[in-house]
């Protein structure tokens, strides 16, 4: 197989590991219907939540972070870090945007940190501290977020990781895309809080 083929081939495993809705999977399992008509319609941990199953909520998050991970790890043992990263990208974008759920998926944070703590367990590590005191703090899961992965690249970038860098900041644009809509709602002070109501997932 040609090198671009394994990257193509490679970078789609990725893809289809990450386009796993497991949110949407665990719920329809545990017979609470569709979970894109509950709350904000999202298939991430933080809307499962919103069904009062806590235990379905943290499988979840390990789930979402796990298929990230994965993706990284078994690539790695058969091409190699460099194309471990492209397929950790690839995970991430197939959360983001599953065929399967007509490329309309959830916000990548469980996945992106997956991917993450595979590369580099110090900075995936560091990624979860800051969004876990981000979080702590402020109350807005959708800031602990943007935090946790602004502060990626720049750990990458302090311990000289420059392909790490360039797949850190690349998640982390995407995940600021994904949130726009509760960047909005933060500077309009409308974003609910933790364990508040209804709002789009961080």
């Amino acid at each position: 197989m040609s090198d671009l083929l394994l990257t193509i081939a490679l970078s789609l495993l990725g893809y289809l590991l990450g386009s796993i809705p497991f949110g949407l999977l665990l719920t329809k399992i545990a017979g609470l219907g569709d979970i894109r008509g509950i709350g904000s319609g999202n298939i991430g941990a933080t809307n499962v939540l919103r069904t009062g199953r806590k235990g379905l909520a943290a499988a979840t998050l390990v789930l979402d972070g796990l298929k990230g991970a994965a993706a990284v790890l078994i690539v790695q043992a058969i091409a190699g870090y460099d194309l471990a990263l492209l397929a950790g990208l690839g995970a991430v974008l197939g959360h983001l945007f599953p065929v399967w759920l007509n490329f309309k998926g959830g916000k990548g944070v469980a996945t992106g940190l997956g991917v993450l703590i595979a590369a580099s367990w110090p900075i995936g590590a560091a990624a979860c501290a800051v969004w876990l005191i981000v979080a702590a703090v402020s109350r807005f899961s959708s800031l602990a977020a943007l935090a946790a992965f602004a502060s990626a690249p720049c750990a990458a970038l302090i311990v000289e990781n420059f392909a790490l860098v360039k797949l850190a900041f690349t998640i982390a644009v995407l995940v600021l895309v994904r949130h726009q809509a509760n960047i909005r709602r933060l500077i309009a002070g409308t974003e609910p809080r933790i364990g508040q109501g209804k709002a789009d997932d961080a």
